[in-house]
């Protein structure tokens, strides 16, 4: 749920680049790792060869040219490991097949969390991180009713609410891999233990700038 496929995919297209002696540019490295997301994942979303292509945050609309942006304040986050393997191409095998089983349930979900999309893209160039960490929740929600959480992943967002992040919901094609914790710096020891003390394999406290 944190891009690994597609950074790796990355350094190995810049370390072709750089033998070659030619500048990398972000779109064309963007472009040619997609191609290995699609052999990875089937149908990817494409964002995030694209993010990581660019190295920053990335305003992503599919079948649009990314625009990058900056973060009025920088986002303290927590990343736990679930411990539990997940493909994302079976993930979003399901979910392709319950849109096609039911497309209006399914295309209000993807309607919701493109409102939330669009909401914290807002929230994150106002610096507003209480209001972040509610979208993260809201959007946790819903990934939720798509049924992409699982136990293990529920229990470590609950324990990084309770020990007061601002926020936490589930990364990538969820099942398992990874959840991620908007923090509240003042309580960034205790959200840590909590998410340890509620089985996360592994617990990186990292800022995105």
């Amino acid at each position: 749920g944190l891009g690994s496929g597609a950074a790796l995919s990355t350094a190995l297209v810049r370390a072709i680049y750089a033998q070659l002696g030619q500048p990398a540019d972000p779109a064309q490295v963007s472009a040619l790792v997609y191609e290995s997301e699609r052999f990875y994942h089937g149908t990817p979303s494409g964002i995030d060869n694209t993010v990581i292509a660019y190295g920053m945050p990335v305003w992503f609309i599919k079948g649009q040219l990314p625009a990058t942006f900056q973060p009025r304040h920088p986002l303290p986050l927590a990343i736990a490991d679930s411990g539990i393997a997940a493909p994302t191409k079976a993930t979003v095998g399901d979910v392709r097949h319950g849109w096609q089983s039911n497309p209006a349930r399914y295309e209000g979900w993807f309607d919701e969390i493109g409102a939330l999309v669009q909401a914290a893209r807002q929230a994150i160039e106002q610096g507003d991180l209480p209001g972040l960490g509610a979208l993260f929740n809201q959007n946790q929600a819903v990934l939720a009713q798509l049924g992409v959480s699982s136990p293990q992943l529920d229990q470590l967002i609950a324990a990084a609410r309770t020990a007061g992040a601002l926020g936490a919901k589930l990364s990538g094609g969820g099942r398992g891999g990874n959840m991620i914790a908007l923090l509240d710096p003042a309580q960034t020891q205790r959200t840590v233990a909590a998410l340890q003390h509620a089985g996360a394999r592994n617990v990186i406290v990292t800022t995105v700038t």
